[in-house]
């Protein structure tokens, strides 16, 4: 196993890691500035004008293999870089959920006529996108509950149901919805659901609430929405009737290795910010980082990050060599893994910084919100825990 990079990914590395220094950390706060004065779901200037410096400097659309020409484990890398600052350096990159994803499914499954007309402005960075899959009620835990109807009449598809939870949707520059739903509750447990496109300005979809996290509205939102009688041409379906859960797994793998290197960043951040704080803070006649429990507490978040990173590079690596099949086990376990882990470190360097680290003076209490919600989407813990032992007991139950 081998996790040595090629030049060309050291390459970005240098190129993303002086963007981030030049660029990226000093908007910070003209980003939070603007969303505070104003719409929380607009979209500050200072986004568009790190866009343009990123495609000026070759850091755009890295993520796609056939576009960026890394492999997962490079991106993975740069994923991690990106993580630190992640309300900017992700989307400046052209690299932001849940448009990657959705990107990739255009990519791999989209007909001629669907990626002219949505994977194109997507990867020009001209639009953004919402995949709708979660609901309100059923557990969507369980992909094959989705409720929501896609029913064929004639040239169209009807669709009917409820989503929340919908990431990006608050985002007027979200132009196109990826729905899952049911075309055959008949079918094979599996073969039931499909996925299907849905312009933003459809009559019948109807954009319910934006729904916060902890408190925070993300610039993009989390939104509920509604589906009445909405008509789309027949054409809008991605792959074929019944491919819809295949496709939702298939778009899991290399996502999931996002994310969680992503959420590293964040922890490389939060204890940057443990270590300056401990340095810096001095109490009852010495600096916090002179106080064993203080010492212990960074050591502790060291040797987890370390940890973490190689499980969520091997899965990687996994990937490359075998696809998203030969590492299902791995990317069931860095999706546990990696957000228990990050979360405790978040909550260490809070605890170190007290009443400034649950305040909005450092990033920490907002990257506390988004840690935690990340235990829950893209896949409870639990089920993850399931796959994993399931992996684990296969060949003493065969």
């Amino acid at each position: 196993m081998d996790f040595e990079l090629s030049l060309k990914a050291r390459e970005y590395q240098d190129r993303l890691q002086e963007f981030m220094d030049d660029h990226v950390y000093p908007a910070e706060r003209t980003y939070a500035e603007w969303r505070a004065a104003n719409d929380p779901h607009a979209l500050p200037p200072v986004v568009e004008e790190l866009k343009a410096e990123a495609r000026r400097r070759g850091l755009w659309n890295l993520f796609l293999p056939d576009v960026g020409g890394l492999t997962n484990l490079e991106y993975a890398t740069l994923a991690e870089i990106t993580g630190r600052s992640p309300d900017l350096a992700p989307e400046a990159i052209n690299c932001a959920a849940p448009d990657t994803g959705n990107m990739e499914v255009l990519h791999m499954f989209g007909t001629e006529v669907q990626r002219k007309q949505w994977l194109e402005p997507l990867l020009a960075g001209e639009i953004r996108s919402a995949f709708a899959m979660t609901e309100p009620d059923v557990a969507s835990s369980d992909a094959t509950n989705i409720a929501t109807r896609i029913e064929r009449d004639g040239d169209h598809y009807v669709i009917n149901g409820r989503k929340w939870w919908i990431t990006g949707a608050a985002d007027e520059r979200c132009k196109i919805f990826i729905v899952m739903g049911k075309t055959d509750p008949d079918a094979a447990t599996h073969r039931q659901q499909s996925q299907i496109l849905v312009p933003r300005d459809t009559p019948g979809l109807t954009i319910v609430r934006h729904l916060p996290v902890f408190g925070y509205q993300d610039q993009h939102g989390h939104s509920e929405l509604r589906f009445e009688d909405v008509r789309v041409p027949v054409e809008n379906l991605i792959g074929e009737e019944g491919d819809g859960f295949a496709i939702s797994q298939a778009r899991l793998g290399p996502g999931r290795i996002h994310h969680c290197m992503r959420a590293l960043g964040m922890a490389e951040r939060a204890l940057e910010l443990m270590c300056r704080r401990a340095a810096e803070r001095v109490a009852f006649g010495k600096p916090l980082a002179a106080q064993g429990v203080v010492q212990q507490q960074i050591a502790e978040s060291r040797m987890a990050i370390e940890q973490a990173r190689l499980l969520t590079l091997k899965t990687a690596w996994l990937i490359d060599r075998h696809g998203a099949k030969g590492a299902r086990s791995e990317i069931a376990a860095i999706k546990v893994v990696v957000p228990r882990i990050t979360f405790e470190v978040i909550d260490r360097a809070i605890q170190i910084h007290g009443g400034a680290g649950v305040s909005d003076d450092t990033p920490l209490a907002q990257m506390y919100t988004w840690v935690r919600a990340m235990r829950i989407f893209d896949g409870p813990d639990e089920v993850h825990v399931r796959t994993v032992a399931r992996q684990e007991l296969r060949p003493y139950l065969s």
